[in-house]
């Protein structure tokens, strides 16, 4: 019988996950992924105006909040038959190129990256870079007042960490230098969408801010800072962990899954021509050696809620998704339903797209040594995040041509009027995964909403055929040689960048009061 432990919460996360795992012969042998909050966003949005869809499902998250704006935007989109201009596609695009830049670096250094570093080795570090320095001054000097936040509390270091000074100290500086770039990149975004957090240009038909050269130019050179940063940092550290101290964690493929790999598609590289910067696709079982993508079909989508704390139901199409709550569910153990496509377990996210693109970069790490798993997904972010920067100095230089033509449009005023009844899908590639919004319209209402999350994609809990979702079956066989150091398995969920909620309510149905609820970590 094996030894059963506890994560509760899984921290530097966005939301509240749990993960049990059961460890026989110091690895995993079984686990378990409890998302612990309940969204809601879809009952909230019954018998609302469709238009507001987009600034309500905005609001599901206060980090990936642009992405819910404009997936929510193309189900509206297609059930409105709106005709999205150039310059629409452009901008929107321009958003979403900030949303990349700032998420990716965010994820790397601020939440993962002390999974790999032994912060400690910054005491024998001998330099005398005066950067680097300070940096050890200032960390020297909260040990010595016992407050090591946000750097604690962490695991304990084991094999992987590195703990050569050099490079520990020079990462620290990267952390700290991130927190100035995310921020930077979120204003980029801002000055197309209006605000920051919660974009308020994104909405049926295109966006709604007229853009000027004046905006267009400071996007532009505030890219420059940030392309500077991808290019000769974050990249670089990224490259280098990789393919040197995590190359043993890499080879083995640690935190792989099922191999099985899906991409909607997203961002028009040169609008209108569809030709799409991460393409759409699907991989299943896939062989490193011949690797194989099929057409994506969105009509091959299910969600089971046969583990999750939903009332029973067949698997369903999200377009007939039902969000009806049942608390004392036996065998329940979940807020998240499970998604399935064409019933199988499928991974979302930076690995899957690259996989399906057939990324060269990519492509080139398999060949050394990199297999799938959690370090091949830090890497994919920051080869896509390079892709991203690149495609933004072509949009903004294709917008500055397009603001010159005549008749120089940005939405689609004549689809701005709710249809009586119809349908829409929309679907998008944030930062995170495959996501996609499903919108029914009657009577000009709407009569209901779906939204199928990249991390409902990867934190699933098993299904009707008790096939365990992502999560789950990343940490099958992962190395725990110490209980009490469960390091490794929080390498591999937060290597997925897990979104799932910011606080958990529950209101008492007598008296409406809202319960808040704290878990200890």
């Amino acid at each position: 019988m094996g030894t059963r432990i506890t994560i509760d919460p899984v921290t530097r996360i966005e939301g509240h996950l749990k993960i049990d795992v059961e460890i026989e012969d110091g690895k995993v042998k079984d686990a378990w992924s409890s998302g612990t909050m309940a969204r809601g966003i879809e009952l909230l949005l019954q018998g609302k105006d469709p238009r507001d869809a987009s600034y309500v499902t905005s609001r599901i998250c206060g980090v990936c909040y642009s992405v819910h704006q404009l997936c929510s935007a193309y189900a509206l989109d297609d059930a409105f038959h709106a005709d999205i201009p150039v310059g629409g596609t452009l901008l929107r695009n321009l958003m979403m190129g900030a949303e990349y830049i700032y998420d990716h670096m965010l994820h790397f250094y601020h939440l993962t990256a002390l999974d790999y570093l032994d912060i400690m080795a910054i005491a024998n570090y001998t330099g005398n870079d005066a950067g680097l320095l300070a940096v050890k001054d200032k960390i020297l000097g909260l040990v010595k007042s016992n407050d090591t936040y946000p750097l604690t509390p962490r695991y304990k270091p084991d094999e992987f960490c590195v703990s050569d000074p050099d490079t520990v100290i020079t990462a620290v500086k990267h952390y700290v230098d991130a927190l100035s770039m995310q921020a930077k990149a979120r204003n980029m975004g801002a000055i197309f969408g209006g605000r920051q957090p919660h974009y308020q240009s994104i909405v049926v038909g295109g966006v709604t801010q007229l853009p000027d050269i004046n905006q267009v130019l400071k996007f532009k050179t505030m890219l420059d800072e940030q392309a500077a940063f991808v290019n000769d940092v974050y990249y670089k550290d990224v490259m280098a962990f990789g393919t040197g101290p995590l190359l043993p964690l890499a080879a083995a493929g640690v935190g792989g899954g099922h191999y099985n790999y899906i991409s909607y598609g997203a961002l028009d590289k040169n609008p209108p021509n569809n030709d799409l910067l991460f393409p759409a696709g699907v991989i299943i079982n896939m062989d490193p050696a011949n690797i194989q993508v099929k057409p994506f079909s969105p009509d091959k989508i299910t969600e089971s809620v046969k583990y999750a704390w939903y009332k029973d139901s067949k698997p369903l199409h999200p377009s007939n998704g039902v969000t009806d709550y049942d608390m004392d569910k036996a065998e329940a153990y979940t807020f998240v339903k499970a998604p399935r496509y064409d019933g199988y377990s499928m991974e979302v996210g930076p690995l899957a797209r690259m996989l399906v693109a057939k990324n060269p970069e990519l492509i080139g790490l398999v060949k050394q040594g990199v297999k799938p798993g959690a370090v091949a997904r830090h890497a994919c972010r920051a080869i896509e995040t390079k892709m991203v920067v690149e495609a933004c100095y072509k949009w903004c230089d294709q917008l500055l041509s397009e603001m010159t033509k005549p008749g120089f449009k940005i939405h689609d005023e004549k689809h701005w009027e709710i249809p009586q009844n119809g349908q829409g899908a929309g679907f998008y590639e944030p930062p995170r995964g495959a996501l996609g919004h499903w919108i029914n319209i009657k009577n000009q209402k709407i009569e209901n909403y779906q939204a199928i999350v990249p991390t409902t994609w990867n934190a699933s809990p098993r299904c009707e055929k008790k096939v365990r979702g992502q999560y789950e079956e990343s940490l099958i066989g992962v190395p725990v040689p110490d209980p009490d150091n469960p390091i490794n398995v929080v390498r591999v969920i937060r290597s997925f960048d897990p979104c799932l909620a910011c606080a958990i309510h529950l209101i008492d149905p007598q008296t409406n009061e809202i319960k808040k609820f704290i878990v200890d970590a």
